[in-house]
């Protein structure tokens, strides 16, 4: 499938990348066809890209929460996932989503709304998680900013 993206201009996607959410994502309940994008002029693949193949002008920032919060382990009931399943561990991909403000401080990340892609299917959904542990928005600016200097030495 060939697609020009706002993000990353004309890509094409083989059939066997696109990620379906049976009932789309939180907002976007018509959004059911996405690719999971790498920005390659980055020196870092922590931060990847959700592209919409339904609206190539839609496209999300999105992270493995264990990067910022390494005890994320919420509890999930199988009938938030049902749409997904059969799922095997090794095929479970947990992402949330990054909002990138124009004061970069202020970064944040949706841990209360994480999307959980089966990587043996292809389908993913967006869950909604019932615990207070976990907030809308999950600052990650400072944390960042000390795993790069820890990485730089």
């Amino acid at each position: 499938m060939k697609l020009t993206t706002r993000i990353f201009g004309e890509i094409d996607i083989e059939d066997s990348k696109i990620i379906e959410f049976p009932k789309g994502i939180i907002g976007f309940p018509d959004m059911t066809a996405f690719a999971l994008m790498h920005d390659k002029d980055k020196d870092t693949n922590n931060i990847r890209w959700l592209q919409s193949l339904d609206d190539p002008v839609f496209a999300m920032p999105v992270m493995d929460p264990l990067y910022v919060k390494p005890d994320f382990n919420p509890v999930v009931p199988e009938e938030n996932i049902k749409d997904i399943l059969p799922l095997e561990d090794e095929d479970l991909l947990v992402l949330v989503t990054v909002t990138v403000p124009q004061d970069i401080t202020k970064m944040t990340v949706n841990l209360k709304g994480p999307i959980i892609i089966n990587s043996g299917n292809c389908k993913a959904c967006q869950i909604i998680i019932d615990d207070d542990d976990y907030p809308v928005k999950y600052p990650i600016y400072d944390y960042l900013q000390k795993q790069k200097e820890l990485a730089q030495g």
